[in-house]
């Protein structure tokens, strides 16, 4: 289930040699397409105030999502304009862009509501227990000042910690002066995420073309009030149910960036004592042949071929494939090992 059910929204693919690095350079960003931004026009008031428009000469917001493959992080750049920035708060009265992510899509409660509610919830550190383990809900500061980029609601402080997240912003603007502010960061969603730490965690393995649920809302305070819960969702229940976040496409690379042929492979061991190995083809690209050395002078023209070594040795595997675009070959060293 996802709120929003007729709205796609995409996550952008960096190549693994230009992830974004994070430390408020934001020109690594500039190879996204603006047909990925999602702007304020995306946002609706749920909390207070709800049906008034959004005036973007109150507020602006611009938001972008990447990823890398086989990689399990989560890129977020924003670019926002206020005209009233209030971040004197020590705690949470103040300017908050809140996500939420469910790395598996499973849905669902994730936050206790009467956790919400200071006066029912137990006063030690067990009324989050619980709390963030399936989904992950972070109050990202507008600026942090004094304080630390975010709280991960649930107490899991390592979750907003390096290396499971790490961020950084730029602005230039004082205590309610208006003014832009940039900020980039990565978190890393979890399927289960543990109150004991993340040796007892599980983290979301992203994977091309699946979607995932994500949402945002933006707490703008103007001088200790807050004046509007602006979210991506259209809910508010986005803040502690799963069910209630928007669906995300964790796209493929763009053809910009794609290579007209690659080789690739990679192999499991079907029978140890027998030295039989299976070989399986993860190139890229329009192929027709596939030519395979398994190093022992043995060869092979099949896609994914089985083959059995007759001796215990550290082997040099060479694919070579062709196509209409040419030809692509990859050798891996010793990898592939029989006893």
């Amino acid at each position: 289930m996802f709120a929003r059910p007729e709205k796609e929204f995409r996550i952008f693919q960096f190549p693994q040699n230009q992830i974004p690095r994070i430390d408020g350079d934001f020109s690594d960003w500039s190879i996204v397409p603006e047909s990925y931004t999602i702007g304020l026009n995306e946002l609706k008031n749920t909390k207070f105030g709800e049906g008034k428009p959004l005036d973007p000469r109150d507020f602006n917001l611009k938001v972008k999502v990447g990823w890398v493959k086989d990689l399990n992080r989560l890129y977020f750049y924003v670019d926002a304009f206020d005209n009233f920035w209030d971040f004197s708060d020590p705690a949470l009265r103040q300017d908050i862009f809140e996500l939420v992510v469910d790395g598996d899509h499973s849905g669902g409660k994730f936050i206790n509501d009467d956790d919400w509610d200071l006066t029912k919830r137990v006063k030690t550190r067990k009324f989050y227990k619980g709390d963030g383990t399936k989904a992950q809900n972070y109050h990202v500061f507008m600026p942090a000042l004094n304080k630390d980029w975010a709280m991960s609601y649930g107490n899991f402080p390592w979750l907003k910690e390096f290396p499971y997240a790490n961020c950084a912003s730029n602005y230039h603007f004082k205590q309610g002066e208006s003014g832009r502010l940039q900020m980039e960061f990565y978190i890393t969603p979890f399927d289960f995420a543990s109150f004991d730490g993340p040796e007892h965690s599980l983290e979301s393995h992203l994977k091309e073309n699946e979607l995932i649920g994500i949402s945002w809302a933006m707490l703008d305070f103007d001088g200790q009030r807050c004046k509007a819960f602006m979210n991506l969702s259209h809910d508010f229940r986005m803040i502690s149910d799963a069910s209630y976040l928007c669906a995300f496409r964790l796209m493929p690379l763009e053809n910009t960036f794609q290579k007209t042929i690659v080789a690739n492979w990679k192999f499991s061991v079907k029978d140890r004592e027998k030295r039989i190995i299976r070989f399986q083809d993860e190139s890229v690209g329009q192929i027709t042949k596939w030519h395979w050395d398994f190093g022992d002078g043995q060869i092979s023209e099949e896609q994914n071929p089985v083959h059995q070594y007759n001796s215990s040795n550290p082997w040099t595997v060479i694919l070579t494939v062709e196509g209409p675009t040419g030809k692509s070959v990859r050798s891996k060293v010793w990898e592939v090992v029989t006893e």
